[in-house]
């Protein structure tokens, strides 16, 4: 099976195009994103047809489970099919299981003209506690009280078609990321388990984050996690409606629409190289 190696600030994929997902796209996922004996990647993604957008994007994680959506993903996408003409215009339709159709616009190009800079319309956020989904029944959930190991944390749940946990901390750049993600992802509070973000607001238009992505770890980057972290920022009166997050592998730009209730990402998107995998 063909691949392309993409990332997005440094979150990587394996990027498959095909007819339909594989029966073993699972196992397929646990094989080739391992970092040692496969090619590495935090997940890997499918792009198959869709009979209501321009294409639909189904993602394994690096264990195996499937993720109803992905920023970074999503723009690795829209960069694959403009690239290689398979939409001929600069707006591209794409279909998740999260989110639904979702609109992603070529904004910059490179020197050769293949895509640079991409803006993904990534919906409303949803509050609601039961459907991000948490166990708490509060529309929104702001500044909740979580325990693990001994050490309590105040999050807010947001979901961009997956869910995250948003939590403020003097230092998110030096957090330990490593003890106290993997512990929360899998609070009873997330019947679903959780995407957990760490941030530190640097002002009313820049926040530091980082983020222990669900199914995948410690990653550079998470795009819906900076739209959750936006979102939160505003909730809790910290931020303006649009902010640059700052991530380990880069920057994305976020903007919360007064006008429409959508969340807007803007950010960059590179393919590495291509090869060849078993089946």
């Amino acid at each position: 099976m063909n691949f392309t190696k993409m990332h997005g600030l440094g979150n990587d994929f394996i990027v498959v195009e095909a007819d339909a997902l594989p029966g073993n796209a699972a196992e397929l996922a646990v094989t080739y994103c391992d970092r040692n004996f496969g090619i590495g990647a935090d997940g890997l993604v499918f792009i198959l047809p869709s009979d209501s957008a321009d294409a639909m994007m189904r993602i394994m994680n690096s264990d195996g489970s499937e993720a109803e959506q992905c920023g970074n993903a999503i723009r690795c996408v829209a960069k694959y099919l403009y690239d290689r003409k398979r939409v001929e215009r600069a707006e591209i339709s794409i279909q998740t299981i999260g989110a639904g159709v979702q609109q992603v616009q070529i904004v910059e190009q490179h020197g050769n003209g293949s895509a640079k800079l991409v803006k993904v319309d990534m919906g409303q956020p949803i509050l609601e506690g039961l459907q991000v989904p948490t166990t708490i029944d509060q529309n929104p959930v702001v500044k909740h009280r979580i325990e693990a190991d001994g050490r309590s944390f105040e999050f807010t749940a947001v979901s961009m078609g997956n869910p995250h946990c948003v939590i403020y901390v003097e230092d998110a750049v030096h957090f330990d990321l490593l003890e106290w993600g993997p512990k929360l992802e899998v609070h009873p509070y997330f019947p679903k388990k959780i995407n957990v973000e760490f941030a530190t607001v640097k002002s009313k238009s820049h926040i530091d984050m980082r983020v222990w992505e669900r199914g995948a770890g410690p990653t550079l980057a998470c795009g819906t996690g900076a739209c959750a972290t936006l979102v939160s920022s505003v909730l809790n009166g910290l931020t303006d409606r649009q902010a640059t997050i700052s991530l380990k592998g880069g920057d994305l730009f976020i903007e919360w629409s007064e006008a429409d209730g959508h969340v807007y990402m803007t950010g960059p998107a590179e393919a590495v190289y291509q090869g060849t995998f078993a089946v």
